[in-house]
């Protein structure tokens, strides 16, 4: 493995050197060739679109806009082209353009709106900018399909993402995300650039992410490129939106579970704009107004979420950005001597400065400061417990990108982050008592830094082969840690519908998370200090082949294989501790498995069916007798269908499927009873079985939603009925032993019955 990192590294070496030569070729050359760069806008709105394709038309020569809106091409033959842009939901557009030697063409670009797509031509364009490009597992769904996709009367990301295959969940109700075999923790969510600790709402049922707040969501399932790290499995990278440079404009929802509000606008006297939105439900104020029931008292909860960005246009070279966001969860629930208050939210700060050096050199600098923190405290018959965890970090990025010609791209970067940590368990019947460890407690109060450098290259070594080559270091100062990611990728494009996708890399994790499997509440997070061995690690092998069997469809085959290591679960039977060592169990693990997708994005009917195959291994020396398990989020099949149908400019409907294997439970070998002096029959207690050893019966469910757009008061608006959960099967959460009478009996906690919802929006 050392000899294979040291030729990885040895060959990014090598393309840096032949970049620089490149370089200097490309640069004695600059006058026999033109180039030409700019933005891609929403003309309504002077939102930047992300992922817009402008292409040559006839050259071969094109380029995607970036996280930024910028795209550029260089190396253009002198002479006229005919320039063709696409964006899905958007109008196609063309324009003649005459270019001259040395010519630097600079053209802001601005896409009409479409009521429907049905584009096809836009998918030749794409293929012909993708096969500079590598982007292995990558999905992309629009953010356009993600806003038409409810689950429960809601669109959210994570819902939507749940519906890819690869992505899996512990229960219906849940919107964690499991990747490949991978723990919710393993996923690195970035939002404008910084880090989400919890994207979840309490319970798990909707992310913290109002979709409307957002304009561009990129899921990476793995082998992504070295410009990512500290995490194992996944990269979800959400950008917030702009706002309108327009004029001041908004949309409304009320629905049943929640309601929520956008605004944007132009900033006075400014180029720029804000946008502003927030999400809101009202079960608790709903409660209130009901009439108390001692015997069955309802629980108090609420949750809301924020989001907020300033966009500064400083220069035609110079943009600057600032983002916010704030989320917040509360569950209080008091009856028969018990009562407990739990309180989890997320406060995320960024600003972020985009420069245009050159048509071919861009860079971005990022701050941001990211706080999430949850604490659960009870009181069961005078009898106090309380668990109270944050962590706090405070980042800086530097990113840059060198378009060194049509055929070469280098990235390079530099990140900085101060972590924080606090974690305190008190067991000790007493809350008020902080005593450092012992009397029942674990107090934890650690302070790491991290330091992470990258490269990473893009070559295209010919008209079919194409190579992706990088490697991250990173340094972790509290367990005095230093490893180095190399990754690697490549294409061949064998015709115009047909190509392999092939990559390898080393996935280093410093970050871990104790959580219980059953009902995980609320996220532990802690680092890796002395007391642990090192990092966690993924060693990931991918193998992919992408299709097009016919016409505004594509098709994916991905094979997969990750060895993990260093991997870790809660020890639920530590009660006190100074140390992660004492609050975790260390083993390792193995994924690998199959996915089919076939998606379709254009046209009146757009949707996917996905599937995938997949085998998920654990093993802890001292879990399950030191025997291997499959996790509880392990499904051996998985079957997702997504269908939108747009009837009419009025009408649109839309449904999803989803058939997957049992989860894996524990089930129970024996039972015995303890008894206190002078009790007559006392309290019976169960022997679990092998670890995960049972399974659930398999869990299937089918979804239906439809809405209808009208003017109410000369405002365009939209009625949404949603049915969760359409022919009322009610899957099992979790199986546990009742033991309160002499014969065990076996008990099963149903999920959601069929739900009814509906909600209107207006937009104004």
């Amino acid at each position: 493995m050392q000899k294979l990192i040291k030729q990885i590294l040895t060959l990014c070496l090598a393309i840096v050197i032949m970049a620089a030569n490149l370089s200097a070729n490309s640069a004695a050359a600059s006058s026999e060739y033109a180039s030409m760069s700019g933005f891609v806008y929403d003309s309504e709105s002077k939102e930047t679109l992300i992922g817009a394709t402008v292409y040559l038309v006839g050259s071969k020569k094109g380029a995607y806009s970036n996280k930024a809106g910028f795209y550029s091409i260089t190396d253009i033959e002198p002479g006229k082209y005919t320039v063709r842009v696409t964006y899905v939901g958007y109008e196609k557009l063309e324009y003649d353009v005459t270019l001259k030697k040395g010519q630097s063409f600079k053209k802001e670009i601005f896409l009409k709106s479409a009521a429907v797509s049905t584009n096809t031509v836009t998918v030749t364009a794409e293929r012909e900018v993708e096969k500079r490009q590598i982007t292995v597992s990558k999905i992309n769904v629009p953010i356009q399909q993600i806003k038409e996709i409810r689950i429960g009367g809601e669109s959210d990301v994570f819902r939507t993402l749940q519906l890819l295959p690869g992505i899996l969940t512990s229960s219906q109700i849940s919107s964690g995300l499991y990747v490949r075999g991978g723990s919710p923790d393993q996923n690195l969510v970035l939002l404008d650039d910084a880090v989400v600790y919890n994207p979840t709402h309490l319970f798990g049922f909707l992310s913290t992410f109002n979709s409307d707040a957002i304009k561009d969501v990129e899921m990476l399932k793995g082998g992504f490129p070295a410009e990512y790290g500290g995490r194992m499995s996944s990269v979800l990278s959400i950008t917030q939106n702009n706002g309108s440079q327009k004029e001041v404009q908004g949309i409304g929802a009320l629905g049943l579970i929640s309601s929520k509000l956008s605004l944007e606008g132009p900033l006075p006297g400014t180029d720029g704009s804000w946008f502003i939105g927030g999400r809101r439900t009202y079960f608790d104020l709903l409660t209130s107004l009901m009439s108390e029931d001692p015997e069955n008292p309802l629980p108090d909860f609420n949750f809301y979420d924020l989001n907020g960005k300033l966009t500064f246009n400083l220069s035609p070279s110079d943009k600057l950005f600032v983002s916010g966001f704030q989320s917040a969860d509360a569950l209080q629930y008091d009856t028969y001597g018990v009562n407990f208050r739990m309180d989890i939210g997320n406060r995320l700060g960024a600003i972020k400065w985009t420069h245009i050096w050159d048509d071919n050199f861009f860079s971005d600098v990022i701050v941001s400061g990211s706080h999430y923190f949850n604490k659960f405290k009870g009181d069961q018959t005078g009898y106090e417990f309380l668990i109270n965890n944050a962590i706090t970090d405070y980042s800086t990025k530097i990113k840059t990108e060198w378009l060194v010609n049509d055929k070469l791209t280098v990235k390079s970067g530099f990140e900085y982050t101060n972590f924080h940590f606090q974690y305190l368990q008190n067991y000790s019947g007493d809350t008020d008592s902080t005593q450092q460890g012992g009397g029942g407690q674990t107090n934890l109060n650690l302070f790491d830094n991290n330091y992470s450098a990258y490269l990473q290259t893009n070559l295209q070594a010919n008209q079919h082969l194409s190579f992706q080559l990088g490697g991250r270091a990173n340094y972790w100062n509290l367990s005095d840690q230093f490893t180095v990611d190399p990754r690697a990728a490549a294409r061949y494009q064998f015709n115009e519908g047909f190509a392999i996708k092939v990559a390898w890399g080393l996935f280093h994790q410093n970050l871990r998370l104790a959580t219980q499997p059953d009902f995980s509440f609320f996220d532990t997070w802690m680092p890796s200090d002395t007391s642990v061995a090192g990092p966690g690690r993924s060693d990931q092998y991918i193998f992919t082949v992408e299709t097009n069997p016919m016409e505004g469809f594509d098709l994916n085959v991905d094979l997969y294989y990750k060895k993990l290591h260093n991997i870790n679960e809660l020890n639920d039977k530590s009660l006190e501790g100074e140390t992660v060592a004492d609050v975790l169990f260390f083993g390792k693990g193995r994924a690998y498995g199959a996915e089919v997708f076939l998606q379709k994005k254009y046209g009146r009917l757009t949707g996917w069916v996905g599937y995938g195959l997949g085998w998920i291994f654990a093993q802890f020396d001292t879990i399950n007798g030191g025997r291997e398990f499959s996790p509880k989020y392990d499904r051996r099949h998985d079957l997702k269908i997504v269908a939108q149908y747009k009837i009419n400019d009025s009408w649109d409907i839309g449904g999803t499927f989803t058939l997957q294997s049992g989860q894996p439970y524990t089930g129970a070998s024996s039972r015995f009873q303890t008894k206190l002096p002078g009790q007559n029959y006392g309290d019976g207690k169960t022997v679990p079985s092998q670890r995960y050893g049972l399974r659930l019966p398999a869990s299937h469910q089918l979804n239906l939603n439809g809405s209808y757009k009208f003017k109410m008061f000369g405002l365009a608006s939209r009625v949404i009925l949603d049915i969760y959960n359409v022919y009322n099967r009610r899957d099992i959460w979790f199986r546990y032993y009742n033991t309160q009478s002499e014969t065990t009996t076996v008990e099963d906690v149903k999920l959601l019955p069929i739900i009814p919802t509906f909600s209107i929006e207006v937009k104004f």
